[in-house]
């Protein structure tokens, strides 16, 4: 499940920065592999800082209020994924990638809580507890010293 699309990615820079960004050979043309790159690389960031609260990828057909915001964050992560390859990186470009990054990390560290997604389910690493059944103890703890 993708958060975002190559389309969205030139929407958001537009098509001459995008060929900017991503056209290494010269030929005056978006290279989608690169621009493939960001945007997996932005999806796996955002899924990496998500992963600690809640089942990744958000699926965003069941939760559509989550999937502006994903989108958003995917978009200004992959935007400063593809400036950092033709640097200097524009100011504004590298804010929205810190506050993106702080709001992941709030999510990951559970100050922020995201609505309606799924949470994880307990780790089946945590292993068996342990419970009793039956009466109560018939002879106490003291009793039982003195025997």
């Amino acid at each position: 499940m993708s958060y975002i699309s190559n389309a969205d990615i030139e929407l958001r820079l537009g098509t001459a920065v995008l060929t900017q960004l991503t056209d290494d050979a010269g030929t005056g043309a978006i290279n989608s592999s690169v621009v493939d790159e960001a945007r997996l690389g932005a999806e796996g960031e955002v899924n990496s800082y998500l992963a600690r609260r809640y089942l990744t990828p958000v699926d965003v057909a069941v939760h559509p209020e989550l999937g502006g915001l994903l989108a958003s964050l995917s978009l200004d992560i992959a935007a400063y994924r593809l400036s950092s390859r033709r640097p200097p990186v524009p100011d504004a470009v590298v804010e929205r990638y810190r506050a993106g990054l702080t709001w992941l990390a709030r999510v990951a560290d559970g100050v922020v809580v995201l609505p309606s997604a799924a949470p994880l389910a307990a780790p089946p690493s945590s292993g068996l507890v342990a419970g009793t059944s039956g009466d109560e103890a018939v002879l106490s703890r003291d009793e039982l010293a003195g025997l």
